[in-house]
């Protein structure tokens, strides 16, 4: 459909948890209409390290299949919707190299007017995640573009308790994400596409 709004679900994940919670918000924008791409991007990792790690390991091949993200899954969305796992607070190394590819897209006024959202997990309680979140929506400012958060907008959210995005405690990767994390992911998801569906219309009629 011409129309359909396009959304790219970008992430990073190790031992699969943050994948977990991408699949949530591929699969909640689905059900909102839009046509979506699922893109992991590329491992940096030696293969050593992936090895030593089986839970790595595991995950690497579970999700072979999925394709890599390129700078072509910016350019076709409406919606970009990013999840990392933190790293000391920050975004995951292997999210980060994608993004610092953007360059000429955003020198070419490519990547603004869209919309975009983000979702992280961490290992430990209060372990990254709002400073993880933020990081990327700095990110999104650079490029123009419109931020939308899940907020308080749902009384779910008042048990999730994370306005800025959607975020999962993982116990260092032994615990999945639950229905709240699933839940504000795929809330967070919902409101994107929504919001991106309006922009779209909007600047289409304009």
């Amino acid at each position: 459909m011409d129309g359909q709004t396009k959304v790219a679900v970008i992430y990073y994940s190790a031992t699969g948890i943050t994948y977990q919670m991408a699949q949530a918000a591929a699969d909640a924008a689905g059900e909102a209409g839009a046509e979506v791409r699922l893109r992991k991007v590329r491992e940096l990792a030696p293969d050593e390290a992936i090895r030593s790690n089986s839970g790595w390991q595991a995950h690497r091949l579970e999700t072979q299949e999925v394709e890599e993200a390129e700078p072509d899954d910016l350019s076709w969305a409406d919606v970009v919707i990013f999840g990392s796992p933190t790293r000391y607070g920050m975004v995951a190394a292997q999210l980060k190299q994608f993004i610092d590819t953007t360059g000429p897209l955003w020198a070419q006024g490519t990547l603004a007017n869209k919309v975009y959202a983000a979702f992280t997990s961490t290992a430990t309680s209060h372990g990254g995640q709002e400073s993880t979140l933020l990081s990327l929506l700095t990110v999104f400012y650079h490029w123009g573009g419109i931020v939308v958060t899940p907020g308080y907008t749902d009384p779910s959210q008042f048990v999730a308790g994370n306005p800025y995005g959607a975020s999962h405690t993982s116990n260092n990767g032994e615990v999945a994400p639950d229905s709240v994390a699933l839940g504000a992911t795929a809330l967070t998801a919902r409101r994107a596409v929504q919001i991106g569906t309006a922009l779209k219309r909007g600047m289409a009629a304009g």
